[in-house]
């Protein structure tokens, strides 16, 4: 049996102590190392200090098997993820030619002098693999030091992402396979919370060996994370597609998709194969919704258009909301939301109307309390609405609220 590899992850940069920007480089690698069936144990941030940044460069060296760097390979004094390493490693460093040449190519382009600190950035260290910067200037590394292997990135999500998928993670699935094939795969759910999910396949979690089943509540619903191991690639798989069936046996109503599939290009892929096309009426999601589905490559396909109706006017005049349901019921009621999306439907010649009214907050409206959301679907067939009552601030309700529809829909179409 191999062993099982530790990584870590450390984000260099005073910014991200301070708040100043996210540390969203360490959540997407994880995720993929995730994928790689390789744990992450441990995340670290530290500033722009080289005593603080070599003390946690020796921490993660003793515990960990493969540390993965980002930040601090730029040109400033402040860039000192290099010196901090050689203090750890005692390795030489030297100037990398290509890269070189490719920074001078760059100012030379421009039209611009290059300051020499720029040079700072083709510095590598002696017998590391260089991975070229194709998004950027500073080139990554893969340093083997004590039978530790090191990982160096650059700080910039965009150029961090693409050095890892095009050469980190086949290098890591390089390694990992000598003695065994690991894969995982992530089953997605939608409108069954973690608490309610876990109990279903207690059983499974309970006795689980191989392979692992991991939930994991997020903002678009509960994902399922399988990791299985194996000595070749069909056996993996196998025992992927046994334990996945198990898992559609008690909670397939929920699941809607796999990996990277979001609800958006489920609904989307449901509304192509009916031959549907849908329109939606937004009030408090202003258009959030539309959004999110016209971002998925082939919506002009089942997605006639929407109107953003905030305002009461815009619900009467532009949609055609009578009079009388304003006045009567209210903007935020079963009956406008209704009659919202039939009228949606019928302007803008879809077969399918949603419509979303409600109070985001943080004031009530109309004796509603924040949080108070009415989501309705018309089709030739069915009129139905819901209400749900929303416990945050204004965004996490309007977002709620976009999900919400994307889960009624799914609901409707896979009846």
């Amino acid at each position: 049996m191999t062993k099982q590899l530790k990584a870590e992850i450390i984000a260099v940069g005073t910014e991200l102590l301070l708040g100043q920007i996210s540390n969203t480089n360490a959540q997407w690698l994880s995720q993929q190392l995730s994928m790689c069936g390789i744990n992450v144990y441990s995340h670290a941030v530290v500033g722009d200090n080289l005593k603080r940044v070599e003390e946690t460069f020796l921490q993660a060296h003793h515990r960990s098997d493969i540390i993965i760097v980002t930040g601090g390979l730029g040109p400033t004094e402040d860039d000192m993820t290099r010196e901090a390493f050689q203090l750890v490693s005692n390795l030489k460093i030297q100037e990398d030619g290509p890269s070189m040449e490719k920074i001078n190519a760059y100012f030379e382009k421009q039209g611009t002098v290059m300051t020499q600190n720029n040079r700072r950035q083709a510095r590598v260290f002696e017998g590391a693999e260089v991975l070229a910067n194709t998004r950027g200037m500073a080139p990554g590394m893969i340093v083997k030091h004590q039978d530790k292997v090191w990982i160096f990135l650059p700080g910039v999500p965009r150029e961090m992402k693409h050095m890892t998928t095009d050469k980190v993670l086949p290098y890591l699935k390089k390694m990992i396979s000598k003695e065994m094939t690991i894969k995982s795969k992530v089953l997605k759910s939608i409108g069954i919370g973690e608490s309610r999910l876990e109990y279903e396949l207690s059983d499974m979690i309970h006795t689980q060996t191989n392979p692992t089943i991991a939930p994991l509540a997020q903002d678009d619903g509960v994902v399922i994370r399988l990791t299985a191991k194996e000595s070749s690639e069909d056996k993996v798989n196998d025992l992927l597609g046994q334990t996945e069936a198990q898992i559609r046996d008690k909670i397939g109503d929920y699941l809607y998709g796999t990996n990277d599939e979001t609800i958006e290009h489920k609904v989307l892929s449901m509304l192509k194969a009916r031959n549907k096309r849908i329109a939606a009426a937004e009030s408090l999601t202003g258009g959030m919704f539309t959004a999110k589905l016209i971002a998925v490559e082939g919506a002009s396909q089942v997605c006639s258009g929407g109107v953003i109706c905030y305002d009461t006017k815009v619900k009467q005049d532009v949609l055609g909301v009578s009079t009388n349901t304003i006045q009567s019921k209210g903007t935020v009621s079963e009956a406008c939301a209704l009659e919202m999306a039939a009228k949606v439907r019928e302007r803008l010649g879809a077969d399918i109307g949603i419509s979303f009214t409600g109070v985001a907050g943080p004031e009530s409206i109309e004796g509603q309390p924040s949080g108070t959301v009415y989501i309705a679907i018309c089709t030739d067939e069915e009129r139905k609405v819901e209400k749900y009552s929303f416990q945050g601030d204004r965004n996490s309700n309007r977002k709620r609220a976009t999900l919400k529809g994307f889960e009624l829909l799914f609901n409707y179409m896979k009846q």
